[in-house]
């Protein structure tokens, strides 16, 4: 299987990996080298070893960039978090971690829990084709989303405007209520972002490699090590099935 998997590479030696800098708790540096440090980085490296080949990162702003370059057949595997929309253009293996998505209110606010956020004439920030905007996209009813370019666009988009609420990951939006008083994060959550990596279409056997590499990181506690190594314990879980 292995050197099936090599041969779908775009280069036999090297494994071409688009990284999403906008998440900063899956890449929390920089390597002296320039490389990307971090969980992310460190999966793909695993990858790398496992089929013997060296790793290139190929880095991106935001995970819609990252999709982008999986249309054009720009890297071998990409780490972002698992959309339906961005599985028509990615292959997905499972998840190896998680992070729970909630809303940034003000302390006024009349909502008490994540359900009563979807009521008409609400207007919520987000991080454009962020994960959980794609979610929200989805399944919201009545609010409306309004887009910004990253995650700090949307909270600078939410204090400027003074919007009802800001969509965001737990550790980011504990963040974002530290730096503005005035503010709370809602109880429970309406999702859990599944960080994965996929490959391009097209190679099966590279998948396959990938997927045994994930379930073998989960199992042998390999994911949990990577989340103490690099200081976002507490913030990432390891993926669990739904």
């Amino acid at each position: 299987m292995t050197n099936e998997a090599i041969a779908e590479l775009l280069d036999p030696k090297v494994l071409r990996v688009g990284i999403n800098l906008g998440n900063i708790l899956l890449v929390t540096g920089t390597k002296p080298n320039g490389d990307p440090d971090g969980i992310a980085p460190d999966m793909a490296a695993g990858i790398a070893d496992k089929l013997g080949v060296a790793v290139k990162y190929d880095t991106f702003a935001t995970p819609g960039e990252v999709a982008d370059a999986a249309e054009r057949g720009a890297w071998d595997i990409g780490l972002i978090a698992i959309e339906p929309k961005r599985a028509e253009v990615i292959d997905f293996c499972d998840a190896y971690v998680q992070i729970e998505a909630t809303y940034l209110v003000p302390d006024t606010s009349p909502f008490r829990k994540v359900e009563d956020v979807d009521a008409p004439g609400v207007r919520i920030a987000v991080s454009e084709r962020a994960a959980y905007d794609l979610y929200l996209s989805r399944t919201l009813k009545h609010a409306e989303l309004v887009r910004a370019q990253g995650l700090p666009g949307a909270f600078e988009l939410f204090k400027r405007e003074k919007l009802d609420a800001l969509a965001g990951l737990v550790p980011a939006l504990r963040d974002n209520a530290a730096a503005m008083p005035g503010t709370r994060l809602l109880p429970g959550r309406y999702t859990a972002v599944k960080q994965a990596i996929g490959t391009r279409h097209g190679t099966p056997a590279l998948k396959a490699v990938v997927q045994d590499f994930i379930a073998e990181a989960v199992a042998s506690g390999l994911v949990q090590r990577l989340i103490d190594k690099h200081g976002v314990t507490g913030k990432l879980a390891v993926a669990t099935e739904d």
